[in-house]
């Protein structure tokens, strides 16, 4: 089978497209056929060997999220069978419950062999039947990015319709971030530094936008639009250089939900903050098997879609990555295999 694997060394020059002998399902196990994957920032860093010992050894096939469908089951195998379309999880070893070391370092792309790769094996208690509505592509979407979203806004939080949600930037986790609010009925308002994609996310449902490029300080401009009460939830994905005013922006008892580290990995705010206004700081790491399940059911009967910038060939997935890394999307970025 073709697969897209890190060799040898670390590092983008040594991400190659070569074979491997192709799998079989052993009891409990079920092989996919690949249909599509799609990228994430995280698989920018995982070449270079970006989490440290928690990036896994080489060779090591990238990419953590994907589609295929079920050609072969092991023994035992009961949750799918042959001919279902699946998504499989991040975290293979987290099916539900409090996270701990051992459920948070089984995951996709790193330090486990990820979705670039015509065939996979894997358990069957680590995949997920993908929504019949959506295409390859848009189903591909779905096990990190969107999940990510979920857990931020659902899973670890109680919003109710008339909350306030901030939400950073329009990259993947930030559109599903907007959709799923808008499901439960939030007002959401989007930062980003383009009036274009800013338009278009106000297309997508979101309520209000600001540019921090043109309004830097966008804390004090976001008073106006809470009427001085301040966010329910923020969805913060900037970090060093965004947390900061997501502090002065987060209501008092609010949570601000720390998924993306974009503008930098350090911890520079005012804590006295965090404390005064007992707001919750919740880090978010995609999330459980039981809460991707619960938002495939969310996804089917709203009949929600994912938005997609570009699809890529299989043999792209460099120039996919490098279109990645520009930072010229809009949504997500996936690979046709």
């Amino acid at each position: 089978m073709r697969v897209f694997q890190i060799q040898d060394d670390w590092g983008m020059d040594h991400l190659q497209l070569a074979t491997r002998p192709d799998p079989r399902p052993g009891p409990g196990e079920v092989l996919i056929r690949m249909k599509a994957a799609s990228l994430n920032y995280r698989d920018l860093l995982v070449p270079g060997r970006g989490y440290g010992s928690f990036t896994g050894n080489l060779p090591l096939i990238p990419l953590s999220d994907g589609v295929g469908e079920v050609v072969e089951t092991g023994a035992g195998v009961t949750r799918v069978k042959a001919g279902d379309r699946v998504c499989p999880c991040f975290h293979q070893g987290w099916i539900a419950g409090a996270p701990d070391l051992e459920r948070l370092t089984q995951t996709l792309g790193g330090p486990r062999d990820g979705t670039m790769a015509d065939l996979m094996c894997l358990s069957q208690e680590g995949v997920v039947k993908a929504p019949a509505h959506l295409s390859d592509e848009e189903a591909a979407t779905l096990p990190c990015a969107a999940l990510t979203a979920w857990s931020a806004l659902v899973t670890y939080d109680a919003l109710a319709p008339g909350s306030r949600v901030l939400v950073q930037g329009t990259g993947g986790v930030a559109l599903f971030a907007i959709q799923f609010a808008k499901l439960l009925g939030a007002h959401v308002t989007v930062i980003s530094s383009s009036d274009a994609k800013l338009a278009r996310a106000k297309a997508l449902g979101a309520d209000a936008g600001i540019n921090y490029a043109t309004t830097p300080e966008w804390a004090k401009a976001t008073r106006e639009i809470t009427g001085g009460r301040g966010y329910d939830h923020i969805v913060e994905l900037g970090g060093e250089k965004t947390l900061p005013q997501s502090l002065r922006a987060i209501r008092p008892g609010g949570t601000l939900s720390m998924i993306g580290v974009l503008s930098g990995p350090s911890l520079a705010a005012p804590l006295g903050l965090v404390v005064t206004r007992q707001v919750r700081l919740q880090g978010i790491t995609v999330g459980h098997r039981d809460g991707f399940e619960a938002m495939m059911r969310a996804v089917g009967e709203h009949g929600l879609r994912p938005v997609i910038d570009r699809v890529f060939g299989f043999a792209a997935l460099k120039e996919a990555m490098a279109y990645l890394k520009s930072g010229a999307h809009f949504g997500k970025v996936c690979i046709r295999h």
